[in-house]
Order: structure tokens, then C-alpha cells, then sequence
């Protein structure tokens, strides 16, 4: 499923018009009908509530008048509040404006401060919000007027329904922009906005719908967007069916290199969640002292002890041994647990640098890739790097909140700058591949705030490359299906105190689950 942005859609919308000849006010005509739909669904009752549409003199507005229009002729008591004077408005937006005067319908000019303070007490009353304030085309913060009235509307706590965007909300990075309206459903036109689902933005956003409204495919393929929803279509696609002949040596054998004196866990966990995914076999490269604790935790694995240096870590010592390891294997996971003593850090340096294989990188092999990340623009074998915000912020060398105050771009842009594909670990977690394609991830939650959860996804992406998927259907099925594990955790035990070692042992029925979709033909909702 596409998910565009601002500019994206304005293109699409401007093709359309000039080129495909759909007239603008056809397009405005199709939003508001199906928004006034979606109204009727969502709120039961809507006939005896009384609707207060809060409009701009842009095109959202337009959409607004459209929506008050078909709500009135449904018997809906609609009050229209343009934050305007009706002399400012032009176009298509103020004929649907003039379609209002026949109607029962009272439409109240609120241009300026003064305006909304004698109307204020009266607005009180209303049931419903329809915000039609601003579209998705703002990128400056809210300020005077508009801020006062976003900030009304948000304390007056009545359900607001937001047209096409929550007025406020940046449409390409989810961010807030000063102010921005908290709605309970948001109706957006033709494809969902990258805003919609990035946090915060998908806070704001509240239970998103999409309105068809007439953009033809080929447009909207014409114009291309690059950033997709993950879905479970998507990731039944990728699923491999297995031949009833395979066996351990055909379904491929990874090695891990990981762990250290108190982070053994982090190498079992990574271990067996590639055996949940499916790998055929496992080698643990591991500190030759912790070689008698994971032997006890991992029965299903192979444990390689490894030359060590003081403390239980690895260092350069054991580096032939490892390239020996390399030999033969689908793909190597490289770091969860081991440390980053300088020693270590000139250890896993040299793996990236000769390893031949696919190689996901996690947790302190990329710690230890921070002052060298430019080693990674000369490899040749596919890379996967798994970063959550703060490493990332590392690999960088920007602060966190960089990071998160646009998350799309900032993954897109290492991506393609250094050909690797990167998981940027969180709420929604973003995909992005070297071509510049980024894919969002709607499943997970909250309770995967724990610790062990990114080795989990470290070892599920590792076992599918080790089965031979290609990165992208590795990343997408192992960052889905990690969520829609702890999805059901969530629904089954708690809102949170599941484990990520819970987590992994889901993992199994989560690929059964897409398996016997894929079989059944059922469909799931479209943001799942």
C-alpha cells in the first residue's frame, strides 16, 4: 500500500485535473461524500447530534462545506464556522460555499480573535468537531488565531473528525507543528500520509480511513511514491513454502558472533529466535569461558568457543577462527552482547570488512561501527544494520530527537548513502532499502519496551536471510511478524509484562497464522 507525501499527493491531484481532465471540484465533490460516509459509520446517532464543521478558505475547507452540504440533507444540524471573511474565499472552495445558502444550514464568519470571542460560549454546545482547518500542505508551526482555535477545539473534549489530516500535523514527518488538533478519526483522500503513521503523528491522526476520490492508478503509479505500508499481503508474498524434501542442510546455517561476561542472553536469544524463524541450522561463536552456560540454554545450537581476551570478551585473537566459521554459511549476525572495548571494536571491524556473506549487524557491532561507518560504502555482500534511535544517533552524529523528528528521511538517506538496509528500531518501525524504498511497520506496542527484544528481531531477520529471502523480505517478514507476536501477547496476557523470550516463542504461530491466510484468501484490515 502506498503512503505518500504532501508533495506527492498534490502532484497526483494536479495530473488528475490537467491531464486525466477530473475536474478539482469532481475531487473535492468525491472527498466530502466519502468523508460524510465514514462520518455515519463512525458516529452512531449523527442525526440527533449537532455538527460544528470548523473551516479554512483553502481547499480543506472546501472539503468541509462539501461534508455540511450531504450532513444537512441527511437531517443533521450543521453549524459552519469560517475562520474567514466569505469575500476571501475563491475557486471551487467558495462554490461549494454558495451550495450552503439554500440549506438549513447557519454558516458564522470567525475570521479574527474578536469574532471568535463573541461566538465562543455558543460553540460550547456542539457534539461533534469536523475539523476542515488546514490541509496537508502546511510545514510552519500554527501561531495567533489558528493556535487558539486548535487549542479550543482540543479542550472542549468532543470527538473531532479531521478532514483528510489533523489541522496542525506536518504530512510527510508526522510531527506537530506548534499546535495540532487530537482527533478520534481522521478521513484522508486517495492514500494515507506518511504523517498518518509515523508517531507522533499517528497519535493525533486517531482511527484513520481512506476515501477514494478518483485518482487513476496509472497516475498514481506515474508519480511513484517510495514509502509503502507494511501488510500482511505483503508479507504472505514473501513467505517461502517449503519442499516436503528439505531437510537441516538445505534450509540453510547461520553464524552468530555474540555475547559477553553477563550478556549471554543476548546471544541465546538471537540464537533461538533464528530457529523459530526457520534456519536450519545455528553456530554460536561465543567467549570460550561463557561456552558451558549457552551449551545448557541453547540445546538446539552449535556453540563455537572462541579464542577470548581478559573480562569474557572477544578480540582480535579469535578473528582467523571466525572467517574459518564464515566458510560455508548463508549469513552472519554480528553483535548483540559483545562489548565494546576497543579491542572488540578492531575485532568486528575487521568481520564487516572481509566477511563475504549477508551480514546483520545489531546492538554493539554497530556501537562499534561509530567512527567507521564509511567502511560500509565498499562491501559488496548485502548488509542489514537493526540501530534503534540512539544508535542511530551515534551513527550519525545527531542528537535523538533528530532522529525522530524525521525518522523516514533520516533512515531513506543512510540507506542510500551507504547501499545498506537499514531497520530503524521503535514505535512504527521504518524499513529502508538502497533504492530509496522505505516500508513502515503498523504492528508491535508498547509492551515491547523490555529488554532482549531487539535480539529477537536481530535473530527472526537472520534466520530468513539464512533460508535464503533476499534483505527486503527478510526485514519486512522479521520486523512484522516480531510485532504481531507480541500483538497477540498483548491481547492474550497484558498490556505489558510479556518477554521477549514470550515473543520469540510466538513466532512459529504468527507464520502459521499468515500461512493459512494465504490459503484461506482472508483479507485483514488495511493497516494490518
Amino acid at each position: 500500500m502506498y503512503l505518500v507525501t504532501a508533495g506527492e499527493m498534490h502532484e497526483m491531484d494536479r495530473q488528475t485535473i490537467e491531464s486525466f481532465g477530473l475536474p478539482g471540484r469532481v475531487l473535492m465533490e468525491n472527498a466530502g461524500l466519502g468523508a460524510t460516509r465514514i462520518l455515519f459509520k463512525k458516529f452512531k446517532g449523527l442525526v440527533d447530534k449537532k455538527v460544528g464543521i470548523v473551516a479554512g478558505r483553502g481547499n480543506n475547507g472546501g472539503d468541509g462545506f462539501v461534508i455540511a452540504r450531504y450532513l444537512s440533507q441527511k437531517g443533521v444540524s450543521v453549524t459552519v464556522y469560517l475562520l474567514a471573511k466569505k469575500t476571501t474565499v475563491k475557486g471551487d472552495v467558495a462554490e461549494n460555499l454558495n451550495l450552503l445558502a439554500p440549506l438549513d444550514i447557519t454558516v458564522i464568519e470567525m475570521p479574527d480573535q474578536k469574532s471568535f470571542s463573541k461566538h465562543k460560549t455558543s460553540m460550547l454546545h456542539q457534539d461533534i468537531w469536523i475539523d476542515a482547518i488546514l490541509g496537508t500542505g502546511l510545514k510552519s508551526d500554527v501561531k495567533g488565531y489558528f493556535r487558539k482555535i486548535i487549542e479550543f477545539i482540543n479542550s472542549s473534549e468532543k470527538p473531532v473528525f479531521s478532514v483528510d489530516i489533523p489541522s496542525g500535523l506536518n504530512a510527510d514527518t508526522g510531527q506537530p507543528c506548534g499546535a495540532c488538533i487530537q482527533a478520534h478519526t481522521t478521513a484522508t483522500f486517495a492514500f494515507a500520509k506518511t504523517g498518518h503513521l509515523i508517531f507522533p503523528g499517528a497519535g493525533y491522526t486517531g482511527n484513520l480511513e481512506i476515501v477514494d476520490i478518483g485518482i487513476p492508478n496509472y497516475i498514481a503509479e506515474k508519480v511513484g511514491p517510495k514509502q509503502f505500508l507494511l501488510t500482511s499481503a505483503l508479507v504472505r508474498s514473501a513467505l517461502q513454502k517449503r519442499s516436503p524434501e528439505a531437510h537441516k542442510g538445505n534450509t540453510g546455517h547461520l553464524l552468530i558472533i555474540a555475547g559477553s561476561t553477563g550478556k549471554t542472553g543476548a546471544a541465546a536469544m538471537t540464537a533461538l529466535s533464528a530457529m523459530r524463524s526457520g534456519a536450519g541450522l545455528v553456530t554460536l561463536g561465543i567467549p570460550r569461558s561463557l561456552n558451558p552456560v549457552l551449551e545448557s540454554q541453547v540445546l538446539e545450537v552449535m556453540t563455537s568457543p572462541l579464542p577470548e581476551a581478559e573480562g569474557g570478551i572477544l578480540d582480535e585473537s579469535s578473528f582467523n577462527e571466525i572467517m574459518d566459521l564464515i566458510d560455508g554459511k548463508k549469513c552472519l549476525a554480528l553483535g548483540p552482547g559483545l562489548g565494546t572495548a576497543s579491542s572488540t571494536k578492531n575485532l568486528v571491524i575487521q568481520i564487516i570488512q572481509e566477511c563475504n556473506i549477508p551480514v546483520v549487524i545489531d546492538a554493539d557491532g554497530l556501537n562499534n561501527l561509530i567512527d567507521n561507518v564509511y567502511i560500509l560504502k565498499n562491501l559488496k555482500n548485502p548488509v542489514i544494520l537493526t540501530p534503534h534511535p540512539g544508535e542511530m544517533s551515534r551513527l550519525i552524529g545527531k542528537p535523538v530527537s533528530f532522529i525522530q523528528n524525521d525518522r523516514i528521511n533520516c533512515a531513506r538517506n543512510f540507506a542510500k548513502k551507504f547501499k545498506v538496509h537499514i531497520v530503524l528500531k521503535g514505535a512504527r518501525t521504518v524499513i529502508a532499502h538502497p533504492d530509496g524504498k522505505v516500508f513502515i511497520n503498523p504492528t508491535g506496542n508498547p509492551g515491547m519496551a523490555s529488554g532482549g527484544m531487539g535480539d529477537v528481531l536481530t535473530g527472526i531477520i537472520a534466520g530468513f536471510v539464512t533460508q535464503g529471502y533476499s534483505p527486503e523480505s527478510a526485514t519486512h517478514a522479521g520486523v512484522y511478524l516480531h510485532g504481531t507476536a507480541a500483538d497477540t501477547l498483548q491481547k492474550n496476557m497484558a498490556p505489558f509484562g510479556f518477554l521477549a523470550t514470550e515473543v520469540m516463542n510466538a513466532i512459529p504461530g504468527q507464520i502459521q497464522h499468515l500461512i493459512n491466510a494465504k490459503q484461506t484468501g482472508s483479507n485483514n484490515n488495511q493497516f494490518s
